[in-house]
């Protein structure tokens, strides 16, 4: 990260000197600092003048202030998820998932020895205690259209409905809530579950 800065500053002063002899390049100071701006695809130019400047094959945007760089995030664009499933079919589909677990899950644990094993639901949120196994929470994300679930064997997962095959699948690695589910109890309580 400070090679990173370091690097971005000696550009930054570089260019400051040799920009104004590349007629790409727009100046500005008309309230603060003065604000340099270019496209990297423009700094072709500058290195037909200038052999220390790498020819750069991008259309991202430089931007500086005088010794501030903008830090642009590169990641996926945000999903609204209100556009993606209405708010009382997720609703309808949360809860149909979460009553559903509960209520094999409730016959799981008459049937499995495991110390401490016990449910809860409430507010929302389904909670099973394994005793010295360990703690899953299920809980809805109405904002996001989730299901987030925390396992005490695969760590948090976030899960998306999927109109396709009509489950919760985590897009990360495209598992089903249910199979998730299925195998780590069979794991941990030593006794098959099936869900679907």
């Amino acid at each position: 990260m400070a090679s990173k800065l370091l690097w971005q500053r000696r550009v930054f002063r570089f260019l400051q000197n040799s920009l104004s002899s590349c007629p790409h390049v727009c100046s500005s100071s008309i309230h603060g600092p003065r604000i340099l701006s270019i496209h990297t695809s423009e700094i072709l130019c500058l290195s037909a003048h200038n052999s220390h400047i790498p020819a750069l094959v991008s259309s991202r945007s430089l931007c500086s202030s005088s010794s501030n760089f903008v830090n642009e995030s590169h990641g996926p664009t945000a999903i609204d998820y209100r556009s993606v499933l209405q708010e009382g079919e997720f609703h309808r589909l949360a809860d149909s998932t979460i009553h559903s677990l509960q209520e094999k899950l409730e016959d799981y644990g008459d049937s499995v020895e495991v110390d401490g094993f016990d449910i809860d639901y409430g507010n929302d949120v389904l909670t099973v205690k394994l005793g010295d196994l360990g703690t899953y929470v299920l809980n809805k994300q109405t904002p996001n259209r989730q299901l987030w679930l925390s396992s005490p064997v695969s760590g948090p997962s976030r899960f998306d409905w999927d109109q396709d095959s009509k489950a919760w699948i985590y897009r990360r690695n495209k598992t089903n809530l249910c199979t998730i589910l299925e195998s780590e109890l069979e794991e941990l309580c030593g006794k098959p579950i099936v869900f679907s």
